[in-house]
């Protein structure tokens, strides 16, 4: 299960690098005229932090800035231009350094460790076990963010961006 879930995050990751490869500064806070979304920084920010949400249940201390849940958390407003924001740049760095961190210390990890009981005790309804969550962010939860990012370029009336390769486009 572990190379598993690492499989499906690198795959969602390289989608969203594609999906944002084409995009400006600007471009990655602006809203379509049709409809308010969040844009892909915020996006790509919420991503890297639900990365180092789940890390910090593996037992990673957190690695972002204190300022990143306030910006890109579940609840924050929507970004209205780039004053303030990261760069894209800074937005794919911390994807990637998010991406490094979980998967060396999933790496590290047993399938035990993984069958134990979720840390926060708040969502153990829903993930009853560390391994729930973990598949839930690393997979189910990334798709969802690498699909918004899809429907926000068809808003702005834009291409897919680059073609996945084979094993992405499955």
């Amino acid at each position: 299960m572990i190379e598993a879930c690492i499989n499906s995050l690198q795959l969602r990751l390289g989608d969203i690098r594609r999906l944002v490869g084409d995009l400006s500064d600007q471009q990655m806070t602006a809203q379509p005229a049709t409809v308010r979304m969040n844009p892909p920084a915020w996006q790509v920010g919420h991503v890297a932090g639900s990365l180092q949400a789940i890390g910090g249940e593996m037992g990673l201390a957190p690695w972002l800035p204190e300022t990143w849940a306030a910006r890109f958390g579940q609840g924050s407003p929507l970004l209205s231009g780039p004053a303030g924001c990261p760069t894209k740049e800074e937005l794919l760095a911390a994807l990637a350094d998010g991406e490094r961190r979980i998967v060396e210390r999933l790496r590290a990890m047993t399938a035990d460790d993984l069958a134990g009981p979720l840390p926060d005790e708040r969502f153990r309804d829903v993930f009853p076990t560390l391994g729930h969550a973990v598949l839930h962010i690393l997979a189910g939860h990334t798709a969802v963010h690498t699909g918004q990012l899809g429907a926000w370029r068809r808003a702005m009336g834009m291409g897919a961006g680059a073609s996945p390769s084979a094993a992405e486009s499955l």
